[in-house]
């Protein structure tokens, strides 16, 4: 089952590009189809884990014994993983048929986005570190195709840049790869990670390692002071592509790896550098939003700032900061998707992102701006929404683990978001029409729908805490943290 993550949207992309011109619809249909397919097998995957006790699936590619040969690994964290990145792909790929139309060419606007989720899939699945950098960089790519997908120049600009920055990332984590490999003469991560606990490599060779991976991992993840290409490239980007960039894309090729290698691969059990970078991602993130008239720069910048608290919570390294991470790693992705399909809609409409130039746009949308304010209230961590609860764990993390001036600063951060946000529902959903947008109505009923499941999701996510759903979704998420360099031993013993 495991390499259906990955077969399922390139043999999608191959259909589409082949069968695009029987039928005008059938590029949508395929695409939803496989996303449909791909979130569906995601939760069977989540039900194998539970009825099996959370032991892992390994798969050997090509029937390769261990640790010869490409394997594929199932635990509850990469579940996890592929539940939150197949359910906003759904979503984005629904908003898409709308939206994409004004677009000169859909079909191989579809065919890049499933390479992009593809590579998502098969770096979450991947139990090979340099398949891992394959995939990193077939996502790197696709998604810069994406971002310039539209062929103005300021879309050009922001993939070159975005490019060129990934491509020194790409070295770094390259460089330790090869550095890895010439240490334990192998490219299986659960090998390695045996190899490393056994044979007591230098503390300097792991601590630089460290810096490698955070450094390269850092540019992916949009971490302050790696963050020069999101601003740029989230504006850019067609709506559903933004929302795809900053609720899973980051997450899936910065954050998951870092935490799969560092923790799982390397041993690491906690790092004052992510907590570091976690803080200083949240404050200037938080006030660089502040200032921003774009509405999606605005956004972007949000998502530093949000990617602050979770890198911040991962690196406490207790069992409470990792629940609170991967917590607040799910309620922003969905309430990331929300507000990123929000100004997809607003663009739709009006064609306008400067939100001087907006205002009272509930009287004409008013699904738009419901589902906006609750996206905005989510990511502020007002309760009784998701988005409450992950802050407030991270807050208690901070507090237990004795860092009580970076649980003060989350504290002002999360008000800074407020004011932000309420500034973006002032300047483009409340306030007075201007005459100009008198005309204008919601978008169509597909992009409506996309922007309801999210709104529905933040209601809700804070469910998850619940301990019967607790223990199904995010527990055996931060055991697999938990268990550290035991990842290369549990391995071993469900290798079939």
């Amino acid at each position: 089952m495991i390499p259906l993550f990955i077969i399922i949207p390139i043999a999608s992309a191959f259909l589409i590009s082949v069968l695009r011109k029987l039928h005008k619809n059938l590029p949508d249909i395929l695409a939803t189809l496989a996303c449909l397919l791909l979130l569906v097998l995601s939760f069977v995957a989540l039900y194998m884990l539970h009825i099996t006790n959370y032991k892992p699936f390994v798969y050997k590619l090509g029937g390769w014994e261990f640790p010869l040969g490409i394997t594929m690994v199932l635990d509850g964290l990469s579940v996890l993983m592929l539940i939150v990145v197949n359910f906003v792909a759904l979503i984005a790929i629904i908003f898409s048929i709308s939206y994409m139309e004004k677009y000169t060419d859909k079909n191989k606007y579809f065919i890049l986005f499933m390479i992009m989720l593809a590579s998502m899939n098969g770096l979450i699945t991947t139990g090979d570190i340099f398949n891992m950098y394959v995939f990193l960089e077939v996502g790197t790519i696709s998604s810069c195709v994406l971002i310039a997908f539209g062929t103005e120049k300021e879309e050009l600009e922001a993939s070159f840049k975005y490019l060129v920055l990934s491509t020194v990332a790409s070295t770094f984590i390259l460089l330790s790869v090869a550095i890895i490999y010439s240490y334990t003469s192998s490219l299986n991560m659960a090998d390695i990670s045996l190899t490393l606990s056994k044979g007591s490599p230098s503390s300097i060779v792991i601590g630089f390692l460290t810096v490698l991976f955070i450094t390269g991992f850092g540019i992916k993840s949009a971490i302050v002071p790696f963050h020069a290409w999101l601003p740029d490239a989230h504006p850019a980007a067609p709506a559903p592509i933004s929302a795809m960039l900053s609720s899973v894309l980051i997450k899936s090729l910065g954050i998951y790896s870092l935490l799969r290698l560092l923790f799982n691969v390397l041993g690491v059990t906690s790092s004052n550098i992510l907590v570091v970078l976690g803080l200083l991602s949240m404050v200037a993130g938080g006030f660089l939003a502040i200032y921003q008239k774009d509405l999606k720069r605005l956004l972007a910048y949000s998502t530093i700032s949000q990617i602050g608290y979770i890198i911040f919570a991962f690196g406490l390294g207790t069992p409470l900061g990792i629940l609170a991470g991967l917590f607040h790693l799910v309620n922003h992705a969905f309430a990331k998707l929300l507000l990123f399909l929000n100004s997809g809609a607003v663009v739709y409409a009006t064609e306008e992102r400067n939100m001087d130039n907006l205002g009272g746009l509930r009287q004409k949308m008013p699904v738009t701006a419901a589902t906006s304010l609750i996206g905005s209230m989510s990511i502020s961590g007002v309760p009784p929404f998701g988005g409450f609860w992950s802050k407030l764990l991270i807050i208690f993390a901070a507090i237990q683990a004795g860092k009580f001036s970076a649980a003060g600063i989350a504290i002002i951060i999360s008000i800074v978001t407020l004011s932000y946000y309420l500034k973006l529902q002032k300047k483009v959903f409340f306030g007075k029409l201007p005459e100009r947008w008198q005309n204008i109505k919601e978008v169509p009923l597909a992009m409506v729908f996309s922007m309801i499941i999210p709104a529905v999701l933040c209601v809700f996510l804070g469910l998850l805490l619940l301990p019967e759903v607790k223990a199904i979704f995010l527990d055996p998420a931060v055991e697999v943290i938990k268990n550290g360099v035991g990842y290369g031993s549990i391995i071993l013993q469900n290798i079939k």
